[in-house]
């Protein structure tokens, strides 16, 4: 299968799903080790760079097992990541439904939204086909830059993938 990079599609004007991996390391509420946010800043600066409609970051965090857990929200990335770009990265306390799909929608052209950990949801990590349907609904186009957890069959990542695969092929 010959895949393609996001530099073999446009991006200016459209929702850019990214699949990203800040599963750092939490004391309280302060990030110890920020290296995973950082290493995706040439990704989503490259996506910026092409006037994306918004930018749309999804990652895990920890183990909370399908629960809810304060203290392993994504807030922290979210004001990390906000410092480190130099750019306003808005944060959503969860990752699927009405809330989250207003967010978006309100996002000014070219505004980033961090969403809260996909693992609050039990369907992440059994890669639980409506839960990557639901996920995959934020984006027109998918980009995984979470080349650490890519061996995982979760829903955000695998089976986002599969969703897309099968409407392009229907298409």
């Amino acid at each position: 299968m010959n895949k393609k990079t996001m530099r073999d599609v446009q991006l200016g004007g459209k929702r850019v799903l990214v699949r990203v991996d800040f599963n750092v390391p939490l004391e309280g509420s302060i990030i110890t080790d920020d290296t995973r946010i950082r290493a995706a800043i040439p990704t989503i600066q490259y996506i910026l760079d092409q006037h994306p409609k918004s930018v749309i970051l999804m990652s895990h965090l920890g183990r909370p097992k399908g629960e809810r857990k304060e203290e392993l929200s994504l807030r922290p990335a979210a004001s990390a990541l906000s410092k480190l770009l130099k750019y306003e990265v808005a944060f959503v306390d969860d990752c699927i439904g009405e809330k989250v799909e207003q967010s978006i929608s309100d996002l000014a052209d070219g505004g980033i939204i961090l969403l809260e950990n996909t693992r609050f949801h039990a369907g992440e990590t059994k890669n639980d086909p409506e839960l990557a349907i639901a996920l995959a609904k934020h984006g027109d186009i998918f980009v995984n830059d979470a080349f650490g957890t890519a061996h995982r069959a979760h829903a955000s990542n695998v089976g986002i993938r599969i969703i897309w695969k099968q409407s392009l092929d229907s298409s």
